[in-house]
């Protein structure tokens, strides 16, 4: 049985990519009562989702019914993606972490879906359980399959 915040982020998704600009705007209220669900369960979905790791900029107005504008980041022309991946890995990060960025990969298309399941099995915790420091482990090891990645 697939659960609410999975159907929330399909339909969010589903808007934004029949959307010909790399931005959608939406009532929280009005989403809410579409999905008869509580608003805090949308800003959930969004908060847990739609993160910077995942590829999305969220802004947030209040006021006037308030509305929620969704953004799909694009690499700027002074930053690669392997400059993007490397910041916001820096020099340790944990699984959760780890896999919203490997996760805004696939949903990018910039790996496959057989990708990612490899790159979060080689930095799991079970995989690295004999390690002291698996978070820096972890972040040398997604560092360095990005630039394999990104350099395909």
């Amino acid at each position: 049985m697939t659960r609410l915040s999975d159907i929330i982020e399909k339909f969010i998704k589903d808007l934004l990519s029949d959307n010909k600009e790399s931005e959608l705007t939406i009532q929280r209220n009005e989403l809410a009562n579409y999905f008869s669900c509580a608003p805090s369960q949308i800003n959930y979905v969004l908060t847990t989702r739609f993160t910077t790791d995942r590829g999305y900029y969220i802004e947030s107005r209040r006021g006037g019914g308030g509305y929620i504008i969704i953004k799909r980041i694009e690499h700027s022309a002074g930053k690669t993606l392997l400059d993007l991946i490397t910041e916001k890995v820096g020099d340790n990060i944990t699984y959760d972490r780890a896999v919203q960025i490997i996760e805004g990969l696939y949903e990018s298309g910039i790996i496959t879906g057989r990708e990612a399941d490899i790159m979060k099995i080689a930095i799991n915790d079970r995989t690295l359980n004999i390690y002291e420091n698996r978070n820096n482990l972890r972040a040398d090891i997604l560092k360095a399959m990005s630039m394999v990645i990104c350099h395909k």
